[in-house]
């Protein structure tokens, strides 16, 4: 919107001094467009000057001089315009182009805010990718929404996107195998067997809910099997509960995967061995004490990694080459993993292996999530995994429920580690985040609801004259709502969710202090104030919505 057109016309004012002689460059770098922290410094600030000093061989302010003698931008747009500091370009426009947001987002409705800047590249997101083996986490919480609402906000932003839960069922895995006799212990044990329980097996609940469930089905009809025949079928069993449960925590958290793809069927259609043949064609493996090892170092990578073990088996890199190059093959432009902490360092393993096949390794982009700890009463929530006493994201929406849970995983950026204050979280007061944001949009339609009670006729769009938005909480409210196609694309471009939940608190922060400033239906109010007041408190409604989808969370009518 007029960010845009305020880069267009800087960069062609640009253009033309260079035509002029006034400027001499070779090409035109990359600049920005930002709104200054301090309203003071204008509505927008350029650093297009200070940027183009070097190739002008110039001071920038002299450059943002030459510029500004080419600048053209319509009088009823543009104030005044001053160079500040060592070179900052800060315009002053006229309030017309706040009434025009205003306008904008009535006739956008549910679309304001979207854009087509990812041109329709196709983009696949795989994240959460918990292994079968035992129920969703806390983390895999954190995951799960740092790419759903990426996922969302990508979409938003022109990007035809996917998601897609890689499930870790290869045959070969040995944490599947532990699993699968732990299910056959619990199994056997439900039938008055002593048998001890493996120290490495996994002691959670869940696995006597299993084993229960299948005697409660199945009666004793696997006691005789062979123990080979009966592990391989425990594990399958296991795996598809797992899943099956897995699916519904995470639907029941407001995320869907267009693809749930198995680890198994690269396995099943020899994908694995023809990603090492591939890799081995152009030259980038060898052999080394019985194994077969990649060249990784040649990409950037701090040590070669083996593909396949001496015992002929092939490693968990000789999958991830396999189900990448899968995902290169299916058409899409940009790849997304979406890992946890303990994963950092296959980061270069994984983008090595992508260009030795030839592919542009800039293509795979892998967010790192850090830790999540939970808070009660001022101290920290302790569970363990493989002890049994797993804290699971279901007990958590249980808890706090769907809305503060997705809110509060992204309230920090994903390579921050992050407090969750289970006790904040179920407040019902302005220090609650989500609850601070859903109240704005619950005090909004209250606000229309009053305005219908009293026969005051909502006006329509272009009706109304939005001349009279001139206080200060008015204005600022208006920024705010022009900052969102832009909040968007950045949130995109920089795969950072977290700034969907920022600028939820930043605009019900702006609209509270409207509330508080100028009143809509106050008696004694002009009617033409109160009509662009409620032009103004529907926008703002319009977007708060708008934003709270992207997030996954509701946007209530009343609290």
């Amino acid at each position: 919107m007029i960010k845009q057109v305020l880069i267009d016309a800087l960069a062609k004012a640009a253009q033309q001094a260079h035509a002029a002689n006034a400027l001499t460059y070779e090409t035109l770098p990359e600049f920005t467009v930002e709104r200054p922290a301090n309203a003071a410094f204008g509505d927008f600030s350029a650093n297009l000057a200070m940027v183009l000093a070097s190739a002008a061989k110039r001071p920038p302010r002299q450059v943002a001089q030459a510029l500004l003698e080419h600048l053209s931008l319509p009088d009823d747009l543009l104030e005044r315009v001053e160079i500040a500091g060592p070179g900052f370009i800060n315009l002053y426009l006229k309030p017309v182009w706040l009434h025009e947001v205003v306008q904008e987002i009535h006739r956008q409705g549910e679309a304001y805010g979207r854009s087509q800047r990812g041109q329709g590249k196709k983009v696949l997101a795989e994240f959460v990718s918990a292994n079968p083996n035992g129920p969703l986490s806390i983390p895999h919480g954190r995951g799960a929404i740092i790419g759903d609402v990426l996922c969302s906000v990508l979409a938003a932003a022109g990007f035809a996107v996917s998601r897609e839960f890689y499930v870790n069922d290869a045959a070969t895995s040995s944490q599947m195998v532990r699993f699968g006799e732990s299910l056959v212990v619990r199994y056997l044990q439900e039938f008055g067997k002593e048998i001890e329980f493996p120290e490495d097996g996994y002691h959670g609940e869940y696995v006597i809910d299993f084993a229960r469930r299948i005697k409660a089905r199945d009666g004793d009809r696997y006691l005789q099997m062979p123990a080979a025949d009966r592990l391989e079928l425990f594990t399958n069993m296991g795996k598809d509960a797992m899943i099956e449960w897995q699916r519904e925590v995470l639907a029941n958290f407001g995320v869907e995967f267009d693809t749930w793809f198995r680890e198994s069927a690269l396995f099943k259609n020899n994908e694995v061995q023809k990603g090492i043949d591939a890799l081995a064609e152009r030259g980038e493996t060898y052999q080394s004490e019985g194994a077969t090892w990649l060249a990784s170092t040649k990409y950037g990578d701090d040590k070669d990694r083996p593909l396949v073990r001496t015992n002929g088996k092939p490693t968990y890199l000789a999958s991830d080459v396999a189900y990448h190059r899968n995902k290169f093959e299916r058409g899409f432009d940009i790849l997304i993993d979406i890992w946890g902490p303990d994963h950092h360092g296959y980061i270069a393993r994984t983008k090595a292996s992508m260009a030795a096949l030839g592919y542009d390794p800039e293509r795979v982009h892998i967010l790192i999530y850090q830790v999540v700890r939970l808070m009660r009463n001022g101290e920290f929530v302790m569970g363990g995994k493989r002890k049994g006493d797993i804290i699971l994201l279901s007990e958590l929406i249980e808890q706090v429920g769907k809305d503060a849970a997705r809110f509060f995983f992204l309230l920090r950026s994903s390579d921050s580690d992050l407090n969750f204050d289970l006790d904040l979280a179920v407040q019902e007061s302005p220090d609650n985040p989500v609850y601070y944001v859903q109240y704005a949009h619950a005090r909004i339609a209250s606000i229309l609801r009053t305005a219908e009670e009293k026969g005051v006729a909502l006006p329509e769009i272009g009706e109304v004259d939005l001349s009279p938005l001139g206080e200060e909480a008015e204005i600022s409210l208006i920024r705010r709502l022009a900052e969102f196609p832009e909040e968007i694309i950045t949130a995109a471009e920089l795969y950072e969710p977290h700034r969907m939940p920022r600028y939820a608190q930043d605009l019900a922060r702006e609209f509270h202090v409207f509330y508080d400033r100028c009143p809509v239906l106050k008696e004694g109010v002009d009617p033409h104030v109160r009509d662009a007041r409620l032009m103004l408190v529907r926008a703002a409604k319009i977007t708060l919505r708008n934003v709270l989808t992207l997030i996954g969370v509701s946007a209530p009518e009343r609290m």
